[in-house]
């Protein structure tokens, strides 16, 4: 299958690269130095006494400093509880923008004041821009400082962290799987022409940089045929890659490899599952005992499934402008998404008959929606569940089978 023109797919294929934290807290420092240097050089204009000015800057500085201190040490705690009860690799809240873009505003905020200050000096006045500037940045920083803590408090709300996990994995998911694709035409392949193998440390595939192997590729009248799906964990001596037909640099592929210590979700199909398994897994431990968490884990799992029930699942093929393929993509197939957001869940459920008919009821509403050829592997985890809730909870399976 060929990745249309629509912009969803356009999205998935370009990699995402984050603004990293430092990069904003430096660009708001210099924006910040910059008006602190330029507004108490401004004459014309309305003017305040500069005493007053320097006050306002003070208190506007110091106080936003310390408030801003004080939230995000409670951040910290509200972080780590979350990576507790939910799953460590949970990182909803951690990755938000809005967190770096409140220290990066509370960071220039801090630069203007001080700078403004020591470039009053011995000024008997100043523009009333001086400290309208600084009440207007505060204003902003408090704005962004409450949207940070509703989003901190609803990290740590089970409802809005499913729907949040659900969400962003269907967003991956309709990008990967449109609801208008098609099988298209089995295309023969080039002859292998090298191998490319990893040879650096253990890392998490996290993205692929297809964009850039479709140019490598048509370069070269070549196709790269990735042999490692996102998601996985690179060892050296890996085999990345497959180039067929023409001849690529080694190097040149694994550029478009980004490997990260953590999986992000921009082009990992599996990730929402696996997030979804951990927090039911949690919920049923001997510590917690929650299976009410874990049927909400297992009803989220299923707004997943249910769309690419009946969808066009295997690897994508990814063309150049003349249609002529460049890249192949390894995806999951139906049963990697049942073993990782289905199965494991499941198995520790064995003795929680309330997960196991909820199990049921939940693979027999995909089997009314999936494809003939699927419906063996939902027929095979329905006889497992049956056989559980027969020789362990059989009044559980009276009011299940049939429904």
């Amino acid at each position: 299958m060929l990745f249309g023109p629509d912009r969803s797919a356009e999205r998935v294929v370009r990699p995402r690269r984050a603004l990293r934290a430092g990069v904003a807290q430096v660009f708001a420092a210099v924006a910040g130095l910059a008006l602190g240097l330029l507004l108490p050089g401004i004459d014309g204009g309305y003017q305040v006494a500069a005493v007053r000015a320097v006050d306002v800057l003070k208190v506007v500085g110091v106080g936003v400093l310390s408030v801003t201190t004080l939230i995000f040490s409670l951040l910290f705690l509200v972080v780590q509880w979350a990576a507790g009860n939910f799953s460590h690799r949970l990182l909803l809240f951690r990755t938000d923008p809005v967190v770096w873009r409140v220290f990066a505003l509370v960071v220039g905020l801090l630069v203007y004041s001080v700078t403004a200050t020591l470039a009053i000096g011995s000024h008997r006045t100043v523009s009333v821009s001086v400290p309208t500037t600084a009440l207007v940045l505060t204003g902003a920083a408090l704005v962004l400082v409450r949207r940070l803590q509703l989003t901190a408090l609803r990290s740590i709300q089970l409802a809005h962290v499913l729907a949040d996990v659900r969400q962003r994995g269907q967003k991956v998911l309709r990008a990967l799987y449109p609801e208008d694709s098609t099988g298209g035409e089995a295309r023969r392949l080039p002859d292998v022409t090298s191998t490319v193998v990893w040879a650096g440390d253990s890392v998490l595939l996290a993205q692929v940089d297809v964009l850039r192997l479709v140019r490598t590729a048509t370069r070269a009248d070549a196709v790269v045929v990735l042999k490692v799906p996102v998601g996985v964990a690179l060892q050296p001596g890996d085999v990345v890659a497959d180039v067929r037909g023409g001849r690529v640099p080694d190097a040149e592929v694994l550029a478009a490899v980004v490997g990260e210590v953590e999986r992000v979700f921009h082009q990992d199909p599996t990730l929402a599952f696996r997030l979804l398994s951990d927090i039911g897994l949690r919920a049923l431990s001997p510590a917690i005992n929650d299976p009410a968490t874990a049927v909400q884990a297992l009803d989220a799992t299923e707004g997943l499934l249910r769309p690419i029930a009946s969808a066009d699942l295997g690897d994508r093929s990814i063309a150049d402008e003349a249609g002529a393929v460049r890249v192949v993509m390894r995806l999951p197939s139906w049963d990697d998404f049942l073993r990782v957001g289905f199965d494991d869940l499941c198995r520790a459920a064995s003795d929680q008959p309330m997960v196991l008919s909820h199990a049921h009821e939940l693979l027999g509403r995909l089997r009314a929606r999936a494809r003939e050829d699927r419906r063996r592997s939902l027929d095979e985890r329905m006889a497992w569940v049956e056989g559980e809730l027969t020789s362990r909870h059989p009044a559980f399976l009276r009011g299940t089978v049939g429904r």
